[in-house]
C-alpha cells in the first residue's frame, strides 16, 4: 500500500541506463538523486509473489514495458536488500542517515516504490548505496 514501508528483508532493484552502467559496470551515478525528483525510483522485488529472482527480474521488466520506461539493451538492473541499503547509508555516512524506503505504487507499475531522504548532491550516499548492490541483470 502507499506509503508503506518495505520490509528490511526483501529486496528492491533500480534500473540504470548504459549512461550509469559504461561497459557493464554500474556507477554510483546510477544512485544519484534528479533534482526535480522526490525520491529515487525503484521496484520492489517481493511484491511479484514470484519463486525466484528470474521470475521477479521477468516480471520488473513487463512493469518497465507496461509504463513506457525506454530499456536499453546494454542497461543493466541493480537489485539491492532493503535492510543493507538502510544500514549501510546510516553507519557509513556522515550524518547518520536514515533512508527510508517506500512504497509508492502507481497506475502502471504497482510495484513502483522510492528511497527517501536523498538529496541530489549525495555523491556519498550515492556510492554508498552502489556498495550494496548484491545482483545485477541485464535490462532486457
Amino acid at each position: 500500500m502507499k506509503g508503506d514501508k518495505i520490509p528490511d528483508q526483501d529486496h528492491v532493484a533500480r534500473y540504470c541506463s548504459p549512461i550509469h552502467a559504461p561497459e557493464g559496470e554500474i556507477q554510483a551515478t546510477a544512485f544519484m538523486l534528479r533534482a526535480v525528483d522526490k525520491s529515487l525510483s525503484i521496484n520492489w522485488l517481493e511484491y511479484f509473489r514470484c519463486l525466484n529472482r528470474e521470475d521477479e527480474i521477468a516480471e520488473l521488466r513487463k512493469a518497465y514495458s507496461a509504463k513506457k520506461l525506454i530499456i536499453k539493451a546494454k542497461g543493466k538492473i541493480a537489485v539491492l536488500n532493503v535492510g543493507e541499503v538502510c544500514e549501510k547509508v546510516l553507519t557509513e555516512s556522515p550524518n547518520n542517515r536514515k533512508l527510508e524506503i517506500l512504497h509508492d505504487p502507481s497506475e502502471n507499475d504497482p510495484s513502483h516504490s522510492g528511497i527517501y531522504n536523498i538529496r541530489s548532491d549525495d555523491e556519498l550516499i550515492a556510492e554508498l548505496i552502489l556498495e550494496t548492490v548484491s545482483e545485477t541483470y541485464p535490462a532486457r
